[in-house]
């Protein structure tokens, strides 16, 4: 009985031991399968705005991704806020699938130099009539440091006559450029363009106003393929019939307003790396029935540099914000914005992009956007300094000839053209000297033989005059000084003093001795040669004397 009643109770405790384990699991499981709270729904859809936001910003997404990015977050939004039934845990999974898609979008853009392809500042917004048939030429310019090859340029062709204001044609509707080399600083930019024409007919039922035209460009970069979307602006004149763009109600479809920029200047007009400058940004609202108001104009300079480690922007505020803000632009109205900006000392001397983004509302649409770009040439002045001259002889008679050396060195960081070094001076005439076009860094040696023309009469100086051109022919002169004393020629002197050929006296001497005088001859030419050699040494001696002292005063006073 006993162990009976010992097997009865421990059957009994190890039942209860069982029940509450599995009563313990079973907590377990019901509060680890519980569905998601509507706070922690609340954190999910924040981490996933959050996580969306900063993928536009930071890879700077145009419309159409950005649309896409945000048409995805809407659309986890209403599954994690209407649909969702699951765990705190399968929410995150979702989430993490959701921000893993969104990558994908990211990482399927492809690569853009659409900063440095571009139209050339040349070209000006044709106008066009309904019926008529136009040629559309593109002066393209590949601002990049790589040449691009392969280009295709295809217009973004829409059936839409809000869209596209031309027959839509495809036909002959793709151009091509085989090779396009980059931008040259040392040549004209006209040089370096490439143009491609497009002929359109302009269709019957086109609505007057301002129409886009986007051109798709494809190319191929060190052997990648890359794209990037050309816009440019056309102006349409319609019939009063078919109305304008932005002609308000009764069109079939109002096209938004456009806010585009008409033209720009810097003060002062030629700006330099290192100099800061006010620039005057000339926008326009095209319509002519819509205000546009909360305008925020950005100016972004695009960045420089060789690598993501060394990239700067060209140019920078000197007030530390980059926007401009404007409360109302009426329709038609043109607006001048004004930013002072400073440009970098380091810039190399070529034309350098300036973007300004555009956001502004209207009446029936908010958070509108534009985009605008100027190119703003920069110069490097142009420096050149010159090493100590040495002169073989410094002191010369008249007729010989003294040796001038010295080199010219390219201190700046521009090249200087057809530079000329030219000797100005009484007593010398000759030494020329051109050394053609010295680049950045580059040394150019003067080696030029003087002759002397005439006696000193002054210090000795001479002028040795560096001339040189920059890009566009304008040329600059500095001034080198130079010492060379040249002397008169004392054995000519003394023959003319004498007014007798020293080497042949028979002038003089041949009627004395007919007059039986020779041996008074014999005695007297000598005498007076030795008198005026004596007076010519005295009078050498004198003026190199005074030439020393004059030399000895412009040192003492450090001249």
């Amino acid at each position: 009985m006993k162990k009976l009643w010992i097997k009865t109770i421990g059957a009994l405790m190890l039942a209860i031991l069982l029940t509450t384990t599995a009563d313990v699991d079973t907590v377990k499981m019901q509060v680890y399968a519980a569905e998601a709270t509507d706070e922690e729904k609340e954190s999910a859809y924040s981490e996933l705005a959050t996580y969306t936001n900063n993928l536009i910003v930071i890879n700077k997404t145009d419309g159409e991704v950005t649309h896409e990015l945000k048409d995805m977050l809407s659309n986890a939004k209403h599954h994690i806020y209407s649909k969702f039934s699951g765990t705190a845990g399968e929410l995150s999974s979702y989430v993490s699938r959701v921000e893993s898609q969104m990558d994908a979008v990211i990482a399927s853009i492809p690569d853009s130099t659409s900063e440095f392809l571009a139209l050339a500042d040349t070209y000006q917004t044709p106008t066009v009539k309904y019926g008529e048939s136009v040629m559309l030429i593109l002066p393209f310019v590949n601002y990049s440091e790589v040449e691009l090859s392969d280009v295709v340029v295809r217009p973004e062709i829409s059936n839409l006559v809000a869209e596209w204001p031309f027959e839509p044609n495809t036909s002959g509707a793709t151009k091509t450029i085989l090779s396009f080399p980059p931008y040259d600083n040392e040549k004209n930019i006209l040089d370096m363009r490439q143009e491609i024409g497009f002929t359109f007919v302009v269709r019957e039922d086109v609505k007057s106003g301002f129409y886009p035209l986007k051109f798709k460009v494809t190319y191929s970069r060190g052997g990648k393929i890359e794209e990037t979307t050309i816009t440019t602006y056309v102006k349409t004149i319609g019939t009063a019939d078919n109305g304008t763009l932005d002609g308000g109600e009764n069109d079939a479809q109002v096209s938004k307003p456009r806010i585009i920029v008409t033209g720009f200047e810097t003060i002062p007009a030629n700006v330099y790396a290192g100099d800061t400058f006010l620039l005057k940004v000339h926008v326009k609202n095209t319509s002519k029935t819509a205000s546009v108001t909360n305008v925020l104009f950005d100016m972004q300079a695009m960045e420089e540099g060789s690598d993501k480690d060394n990239t700067f922007a060209a140019f920078l505020p000197t007030s530390g914000s980059s926007s401009i803000y404007i409360d109302t632009i009426e329709p038609g109205a043109s607006k001048d914005l004004e930013i002072e900006m400073s440009a970098k000392s380091d810039l190399a001397q070529k034309p350098y992009v300036l973007q300004v983004n555009m956001k502004y509302d209207t009446k029936k649409a908010v958070d509108l956007s534009d985009t605008a770009s100027v190119s703003i040439p920069i110069l490097q002045e142009q420096r050149c300094e010159t090493g100590d001259a040495e002169i073989i002889p410094g002191d010369i008679m008249v007729g010989d000839q003294a040796n001038v050396m010295f080199d010219i060195f390219n201190t700046g960081k521009t090249t200087l053209y057809n530079v000329w070094v030219k000797f100005k001076a009484d007593s010398i005439s000759g030494g020329d000297t051109f050394l053609g076009t010295l680049s950045p860094g580059a040394t150019g040696s003067v080696d030029a033989m003087l002759t002397g023309i005439a006696a000193t009469m002054d210090e000795g100086k001479v002028i040795a005059e560096i001339s040189y051109e920059n890009e566009s022919g304008v040329v600059t002169t500095k001034e080198k000084e130079l010492t060379i004393f040249v002397n008169e020629d004392f054995g000519d002197m003394t023959g003319e003093m004498m007014g007798v050929d020293v080497m042949d006296g028979s002038e003089m001497v041949g009627p004395l001795m007919e007059e039986g005088n020779s041996s008074a001859i014999k005695i007297i030419i000598p005498v007076v040669i030795v008198l005026i050699l004596a007076g010519a040494v005295t009078f050498f001696v004198i003026r190199r004397n005074k030439k020393k002292k004059t030399v000895k005063e412009l040192d003492e006073l450090d001249i």
